[in-house]
């Protein structure tokens, strides 16, 4: 990694020409909103843009302030997040921002950031960047790849990221840079979401293509390298999706801790390595079977198969729910299936 970082001024310009516009930014030469970094970041963890900027513009409007979030019912946010996933996030945000509501506001170091609940060293790193001009480089999944095409790193992931970031670090090191760390991290994050791409990028029209050792090398597609994923284990469990005679569907709540912590479910078998006893548990005649879904999970797959039935009456032990009750989207797809089938 003995090649000089590429321009920064250079990025800059190229950013101030084509710079995506996002709900959470501030506009051009308006300091950013810590508590719309903070809140976009925690949201854009594991999820796409595009996903995210419908749940970012919902939240602002019922919650404009860390100070509003910090106030709001636990089910509130839950019911707001509820199909962005990975649940420990919302309920994270909501244990942070009571305590950056109680400090009268967030810290501006990234050290303070850092002992925030839920904020991570590249959370705290964007946030100090973009919000408080601090003159770091947040290294996200966009700046890894640019990084890592930028000097030519061959060494696979996971195990290059220390090489990546270090290299990162060096392209935040010029003048310009350090005088906008703010607009200098959401261009790398703009250039790699927009030209360097994982597949295809676009490096004719790059405006780092000249000092890109990957690019003169034409290897820039094949970075940064990847060791071969281990094959998701499959899981299995079945639920069971009960209406009553005035529509209303059976739902439990999960505990407050592990996977989908918190939120509404259907109630079911636990999930196992091979698919357990499907026998309703739940007196009610005419059940049907409403077929199997399919969930990816980040460490292993589900197969749930879903039944379904009517009663006069829903047992004790669940909460009688509208059918469009917030919940996760694998709850939302059985609940789906389950009222499909008794049509």
């Amino acid at each position: 990694m003995s090649l000089d970082p590429p321009s920064s001024a250079l990025l800059l310009r190229w950013y101030r020409a084509h710079r995506r516009d996002l709900p959470w930014r501030a506009a051009p030469g308006v300091r950013a909103d810590p508590y719309r970094v903070w809140l976009s970041e925690i949201m854009l963890q594991q999820t796409t843009v595009g996903a995210v900027i419908p749940y970012f513009r919902r939240f602002i409007e019922r919650f404009p302030t860390v100070a509003a979030l910090a106030q709001a019912p636990e089910d509130d946010v839950l019911g707001l997040w509820a199909g962005l996933g990975y649940y420990a996030r919302a309920r994270n945000l909501i244990t942070c921002a009571r305590v950056v509501a109680g400090m009268g506001g967030f810290p501006e170091t990234i050290e303070a950031l850092r002992a925030l609940p839920g904020i991570g060293g590249y959370t705290a790193a964007a946030i100090g960047a973009i919000a408080f001009d601090r003159p770091v480089v947040p290294v996200d999944g966009n700046v890894e790849r640019v990084a890592a095409r930028i000097f030519a790193i061959e060494a696979s992931l996971p195990k290059a990221k220390p090489t990546i970031a270090a290299a990162a670090a060096r392209l935040g090191e010029q003048a310009a840079a350090r005088r906008a760390p703010g607009d200098f991290a959401q261009a790398l994050f703009d250039l790699g979401a927009t030209i360097c791409t994982p597949r295809n990028p676009s490096c004719m029209i790059c405006p780092w293509r000249d000092a890109c050792a990957a690019y003169l090398r034409g290897i820039a597609e094949e970075l940064p390298r990847k060791e071969k994923k281990a094959v998701r284990p499959v899981r299995f469990g079945a639920v069971f999706l009960l209406r009553d005679s005035v529509g209303m569907i059976g739902l439990r709540r999960r505990p407050p801790k592990g996977l989908l912590g918190g939120m509404f479910e259907l109630p079911g078998t636990d999930w196992e390595s091979a698919m357990p006893e499907t026998e309703p548990p739940i007196a009610a005649t005419d059940w049907r079977d409403a077929g199997t879904i399919r969930h990816v999970f980040t460490h292993f797959e589900l197969s749930l198969r879903v039944m379904a039935a009517s009663v006069a009456v829903l047992p004790r032990g669940l909460t009688a729910a509208p059918v469009d009750t917030p919940m996760p989207t694998l709850m939302r797809k059985a609940v789906t299936a389950g009222l499909a089938a008794l049509r």
